[in-house]
């Protein structure tokens, strides 16, 4: 009756658990990694909870980026949880590993991931530890550092400050500030510089935490009476690297605690970077002097990447793949289609070729089509054919009414196969649907217009030219 009761209540924190991470981590994400995980038994003795997964594959992927999540929901919902073990479910067959690194190396994070800020945990280098929480940290990811990272116009800014900011010299600015939205690789930066530095500084003493972390440190310090260790730990590094800083919203007195640190560091010359998905200036809860200690050094902005960046991306990413055969269309259709964050960008390349490596199939515009559904209905902009054929007519220099008339002169004719071309490839619309909108022309004329057009883009330079000009502009 216990062990039924127990298994009960363990069911129901689990079931708030994973409601609270499908508002933080979105309903595409939960449903693939989290949604699956199964409840196991919990050890009294030792506080260790045993959470199952499927597969190896699924397993390794959720430690990997989870665990800290995870462990800390649940230390939150049931304080006698002291470990949370993720592992196959007992019984399960494992898969083969599934290698998406190069040749001789593990699977990696994506270029410019910035690995999930979910899972950032805490590091100290430099041998010295920082509270028992940090014990068994993963510390700084190897693969996300300066060389994986992938610049743009729209990241340029922020990459070069952080490359200042780990440099040999010290730096012009303290602390250094990047502010950017979820998976545009904030995160993979402070990696990055956190690598940087200790190359450039082997002795230094580095400690990367999430805001999240830094609180759960700061209450255990403060509960176990050691916050003289905590704060003598704590401020004798070298670099603070602070994710996530907009998670410290309202907590007075770990905003204090910063606060002085920050001012003790700084005095000493010490290198700050924090991150955060807004400016300082929208963190609501903050008070004014901490503030001001986060925006008196460099504010860094990344930008939403543009269909430049996200092609050099895809192309930097299948670079450290093993030999994958992604036909070139493909990488234009996911930089095109998914445009919100560089995270999901590279997470659809990284479950397309998954799929095609265990299921045998080979990587193809259809595939990405049938397997990315999830991800691409989200990124889709809602892109009309009247907005398509007014920013055609716009670009050509060609009437509205052309659009529908009857008129087969090549200057109209050749605009209007375009605009059908692009109601296509940008709307969910039919062919059927297409032609009405042209005047009441039949299915087929669209899909002649439709080939035609692909097939000038392969031989044409000056047409490809266009179409992506008018795909800037559509999807801008």
């Amino acid at each position: 009756m216990d062990e039924d009761r127990e298994a009960l209540d363990l069911a129901a924190d689990w079931a708030d658990i994973s409601q609270g991470l499908r508002k933080d981590l979105g309903q595409q994400l939960h449903s693939q990694w989290i949604k699956p995980i199964q409840v196991g038994s919990f050890c009294k003795e030792t506080g260790t909870l045993d959470l199952f997964l499927p597969t190896e594959f699924s397993a390794n992927w959720v430690a990997d980026r989870f665990a800290d999540r995870l462990s800390l929901a649940w230390k939150i919902a049931r304080p006698d949880v002291r470990h949370v073990r993720i592992s196959v479910h007992p019984g399960r067959r494992p898969l083969p590993e599934l290698r998406l690194g190069g040749a001789g190396g593990g699977a990696r994070r994506p270029a410019n991931d910035g690995a999930p800020s979910l899972d950032t945990g805490a590091a100290s280098l430099g041998g010295q530890e920082f509270g028992a929480l940090v014990q068994g940290s993963v510390g700084l990811d190897p693969s996300l550092t300066f060389t994986s990272f992938v610049t743009g116009n729209a990241n340029v800014l922020a990459c070069n400050a952080a490359q200042r900011m780990a440099a040999v010299e010290a730096p012009q600015f303290s602390p250094l500030y990047l502010k950017a939205a979820t998976g545009q690789g904030k995160t993979h930066l402070l990696h990055a510089i956190g690598h940087a530095y200790l190359a450039a500084h082997p002795r230094a003493r580095i400690f990367y935490c999430s805001a999240e972390r830094f609180m759960v440190e700061f209450v255990q310090a403060l509960r176990q009476n050691q916050m003289i260790e905590f704060k003598s730990r704590l401020r004798g590094f070298d670099l603070l690297l602070v994710d996530d800083i907009q998670f410290i919203i309202g907590k007075a007195s770990a905003q204090e605690e910063l606060l002085y640190t920050i001012d003790a560091l700084l005095a000493e010359g010490k290198r700050l970077v924090f991150a955060a998905d807004r400016a300082p200036q929208a963190l609501d809860g903050v008070e004014q002097r901490l503030l001001s200690r986060l925006s008196m050094g460099l504010v860094a902005d990344i930008q939403p990447a543009d269909i430049e960046l996200r092609r050099s991306i895809l192309e930097h990413r299948l670079a450290r793949f093993a030999p994958s055969d992604v036909p070139s269309d493909v990488i234009e259709f996911l930089a095109r289609t998914i445009n919100r964050n560089v995270r999901e960008l590279v997470g659809g390349l990284n479950k397309l070729i998954a799929y095609a490596q265990l299921t045998g199939q080979a990587v193809s515009l259809q595939l990405a089509e049938e397997q990315l559904t999830d991800i691409l209905s989200a990124n889709r902009k809602r892109i009309t054919i009247d907005e398509i054929q007014r920013t055609v007519c716009q670009f050509y220099r060609v009437d509205r009414t052309e659009m529908a008339s009857k008129r087969r002169a090549r200057a109209v004719v050749r605009p209007r196969q375009v605009a059908m071309y692009l109601a296509k490839v940008l709307t969910p619309r039919s062919y059927p649907e297409i032609g009405r909108k042209f005047g009441g022309r039949d299915h087929s004329t669209v899909i002649h217009a439709v080939r035609l057009i692909e097939d000038l883009r392969t031989r044409d330079a000056d047409m490809d030219g266009d179409v992506r000009s008018l795909l800037r502009q559509l999807e801008s």
